[in-house]
């Protein structure tokens, strides 16, 4: 049997509000939004509950008041599930390694099929506690978080760096939020679709220089729900699919701000997981179609483009200017809008750009389709791209 894991289906809410506001009743419950979601993706997959042997899912944010929540919604969907059930959580990396948990439970044998999901339930959280939890995760709690640098403090020191060594401009760098805002205005799961311009984007107030609001990623909700299957098992049910053809991972050795000299523009375990991914999928960079790329800042977004081999290092937001990575043009990216505009339910968001390459491998993303996509790059981030899982998918239609 052919043991290649594949995308099936997926099912998502839109990212946006679903927590209800401190002293609003609550209209649902996150246990019943997955629950919904996961039987949305099994209907759509066409395949049993009973033959789900894997539930991978990312740990739900500390508002969440169910604990045990992963063998809780098992129980409440009556799977009995022989590979695995697990709470996965490691910063912003977290949807990406739910996936790769599901691609490995089936890869190996240990099942046919497996979920990957989750729901995150954000943005009626107090704001000191996602103040505070970010501060704590950016470095060592003894030293520098008692300073309260924030994940956004330090994108706005590799915003600063990339100016001062390759003489971009702020606007040059804020065009990729007004890009990644026309493309999600095309993508009915985005948070934010009203487009917008340059001179709007840069009149927004600072959140820490040189990064404005529209700068940054919002605050946002979400929950979404893929089925991963063996390509066997995929034929069998004769509907579209998108193939991991390839997968890498690194941990740079740093904690985001590390502790001893490095160039904090380089992002080398990107540059390495996207290499490994494209060798083991046996294809080069300049065959992949399109690219989502986790980027809560424009800055990010940027810096990984060029880990990544996308443009050359330095020049990258020249090829911003220049539509090369609008829809349209050489090598779109984050065509679903990116943490940017699509939002950033940070444990949810590899998950949200995965289910945009299956849109675009499967030609049903719409008005934002890209011409004969067949080969995507999906890679998402822990840290400051310090840890960074990336896939290769192709299309099998």
């Amino acid at each position: 049997m052919n043991r290649q894991a594949v995308i099936l289906d997926y099912a998502a809410r839109p990212v946006g509000r679903l927590m209800p506001r401190p002293g609003e009743a609550i209209e649902e419950f996150e246990q019943d939004i997955l629950c919904d979601l996961i039987i949305q993706t099994a209907n759509n997959s066409g395949v049993a509950r009973e033959d789900i042997g894997s539930l991978n899912l990312t740990s739900p944010t500390p508002a969440t008041q169910q604990l045990g929540f992963a063998t809780f919604l098992a129980s409440r969907l009556g799977l009995r599930c022989d590979a695995r059930i697990s709470d996965i959580n490691n910063m912003g990396i977290t949807g990406g390694l739910a996936f790769d948990q599901a691609c490995e439970d089936v890869s190996s044998g240990k099942t046919d099929f497996a979920l990957a999901c989750g729901i995150e339930f954000s943005t009626g959280a107090p704001a000191e506690m996602i103040m505070d939890r970010g501060i704590r995760v950016v470095g060592d709690v003894d030293f520098q978080s008692p300073f309260g640098l924030t994940p956004i403090a330090w994108y706005a020191f590799d915003a600063n760096r990339y100016m001062h060594e390759t003489g971009a401009s702020r606007n040059d760098i804020a065009q990729i939020a007004v890009k990644n805002r026309a493309h999600a205005a095309l993508n009915p799961l985005a948070q934010y679709r009203k487009p917008m311009t340059l001179e709007e984007v840069c009149a927004q107030r600072p959140i820490v220089e040189p990064l404005g609001l529209f700068e940054v990623s919002p605050v946002g909700d979400g929950a979404i729900c893929l089925m991963v299957s063996s390509e066997e098992n995929a034929r069998s049910l004769n509907k579209p699919y998108v193939r991991v053809r390839g997968r890498g991972f690194q941990h740079d050795g740093h904690h985001q701000i590390g502790n001893h000299y490095h160039d904090m523009l380089a992002f080398p375990a990107a540059s390495h997981t996207g290499n490994v991914a494209l060798t083991m999928a046996g294809v080069k960079i300049d065959d992949i179609n399109l690219a989502e790329l986790y980027a809560p800042c424009t800055i990010t977004e940027l810096l990984v483009s060029e880990a990544l081999g996308l443009a050359e290092k330095g020049k990258g937001y020249m090829a911003v200017l220049d539509g090369e990575y609008s829809l349209g043009g050489r090598l779109p990216i984050s065509t679903s809008g990116g943490c940017l505009s699509r939002g950033h339910p940070p444990g949810l968001t590899g998950l949200y750009g995965l289910a945009e390459l299956y849109d675009q491998l499967t030609a049903q993303a719409g008005e934002r389709q890209v011409r004969d996509a067949t080969l995507a790059l999906h890679i998402c981030e822990g840290g400051n791209y310090n840890l960074a899982l990336a896939h290769v998918l192709e299309s099998m239609q």
